[in-house]
């Protein structure tokens, strides 16, 4: 029993290590993947380094290629814009349904992270108003309640880290209209607007894409 412990934990750490180089970009999309090198610097075998990238192959963020090796997927601007309009269709009706249930504590939670974005944007604190912008939607899918939604935009999003992050210093007006939205998104809960809060939402991932397009053209 010690033993499968072990090697789950060693698997699990190689999970983690590699996720940390594939969305730092360390590991660049493209790159192949070393594992002969990977184990040494990890300090495991490569058995649970392999285990772990054919999970990572599972979900879309490495290729392994036969009789080649193993590679960080990359994704091309079609890639991205058909994610991200899947991502619209899924996080904007769970914005419908945060605002068809959230509770008053719901909405304190959401007010608080909201606020918290408001403040960083005025000083802006460009890192710590893209941590916020996460934890903001972060908060709304747990609000909506349905797991398998959540569960599928994580996914989701995890391939979206592979093509570079658009800074939000990198475009005028962004951080703006960011943290606007996401205002006029706690209203249409506060209000139980369910129409209203699945129409900003839309809007707002619709210039996240926007974004990533004129950066990747820049």
């Amino acid at each position: 029993m010690s033993s499968l412990v072990n090697h789950i934990a060693l698997f699990e750490a190689a999970d983690t290590l590699l996720r940390k180089l594939i969305f730092s970009h360390t590991l660049k999309p493209g790159d192949r993947i070393d594992e002969q090198a990977l184990a040494k610097e990890f300090g495991i075998s490569r058995t649970p380094l392999r285990e772990a990238l054919k999970v990572l192959h599972n979900e879309g963020l490495v290729r392994l290629v036969p009789r080649r090796g193993c590679f960080v997927a990359k994704l091309d601007q079609r890639d991205m814009d058909e994610i991200y309009q899947v991502i619209e269709l899924l996080e904007s009706a769970c914005a419908g349904q945060a605002a068809r249930c959230a509770t008053p504590a719901d909405v304190a939670r959401l007010r608080r992270v909201t606020q918290k974005m408001v403040q960083l944007a005025a000083e802006r604190s460009y890192k710590r108003y893209f941590e916020a912008n996460l934890a903001a939607h972060e908060t709304l899918l747990d609000i909506a309640g349905n797991r398998w939604q959540k569960e599928v935009i994580q996914y989701l999003r995890g391939l979206c880290r592979l093509w570079p992050r658009v800074p939000f210093d990198a475009l005028p007006d962004r951080l703006e209209t960011s943290v606007r939205e996401h205002v006029e998104l706690l209203e249409a809960i506060e209000a139980r607007d369910v129409t209203r809060a699945e129409s900003v939402m839309r809007r707002h991932i619709g210039h996240t894409r926007e974004a990533m397009r004129k950066l990747a053209a820049a």
